[in-house]
């Protein structure tokens, strides 16, 4: 599966890259796509951090 996430620079969506679902990064693309099939979107919110 081709994985838009791949030529991200967010260490947080960098870890989600090789994830079986075919995210998309948030921007003009994700919302085109959402609206011309009629779809909602699903916001995944985080962040990459040490635990030390």
């Amino acid at each position: 599966m081709s994985n838009r996430l791949k030529n991200q620079s967010s260490p947080y969506l960098l870890q989600h890259a090789e994830n079986p679902v075919d995210w998309y990064p948030w921007g003009d693309e994700a919302l085109a796509k959402a609206r011309t099939e009629n779809k909602l979107i699903l916001v995944s919110i985080g962040y990459s951090a040490c635990h030390w």
